[in-house]
Parts: structure tokens; sequence; C-alpha cells
């Protein structure tokens, strides 16, 4: 998975920024390493009256997937990066969950038939079912 830090230059932090962001998406998106193939964050700082105006946007590229885009805004770049990170985890979860598991759990048409009916009629009666 590759991920590429893009930092505004009014945003405070730099090389600890984008390493901090790294790690939080490594750590967070292990999971899904082979699936999403790159991530990129996008860090800005908004001029508004709020004093929530650090933004941070992320990007993920999952595999044979339209992109998946999350964003939050936070007074500090860390905490904006934290929650957006946790916004994508989400999101990649549902996703990845409806891509790859059949409303949640295995389709019947991919379990084990079990036993065959004749032997388990024979246990329960004692006699084999009648052809």
């Amino acid at each position: 998975m590759q991920v590429q830090v893009n930092i505004d230059r009014s945003v405070q932090g730099g090389e600890k920024l984008t390493e901090f962001a790294t790690s939080e998406l490594e750590t967070s998106l292990a999971r899904f390493d082979g699936w999403v193939t790159r991530v990129e964050v996008h860090f800005t700082e908004e001029t508004a009256a709020k004093g929530e105006d650090l933004r941070c946007a992320i990007e993920a590229r999952p595999s044979g997937a339209q992109p998946v885009v999350v964003s939050h805004h936070a007074s500090t770049a860390g905490e904006a990066c934290v929650m957006a990170v946790k916004k994508l985890h989400k999101a990649l979860d549902t996703r990845y969950s409806k891509a790859h598991d059949h409303k949640g759990a295995d389709s019947i048409r991919h379990q084990d038939a079990g036993e065959p009916l004749d032997d388990v009629a024979e246990e329960l009666t004692g006699e084999p079912l009648a052809k």
C-alpha cells in the first residue's frame, strides 16, 4: 500500500505530520493491505471564523473499485488525521465486507453438504429411506 501525504504550506507539522499520518494509516488499514493499493492524504487550512479550520482529507483506492474519500475538520492536524483515519477504516470495512462476504456470512452454496439424507434418516428411524 502506497501512502502519499500532501501538506498545505499554511499547515504546521511538516515531516512529523507526514510520519504520524503514515503510521496511523498503516496501523489502522493493515487488514486491507492487499486490497487497498494507494492512499492519499491532504492537509489544508481553511480560513474561516470557526476554530476547527484544519481539514484532513483521505482518499483510498481499493483494487478494482471506486475510490473512497473521507474528511474531517478539527483544531489540530493530528486530531483531524486520527478522526479521518477512523472514518476511512469504517467506510473501507463496510465496502470490503459487502464485496467479500455475502450478507455477512458464506453462501450456502459454498458450504459442505454434510451427511447424505439416507444416512440421517436411517439413524433416526432405524430403517433405510424408501426409494
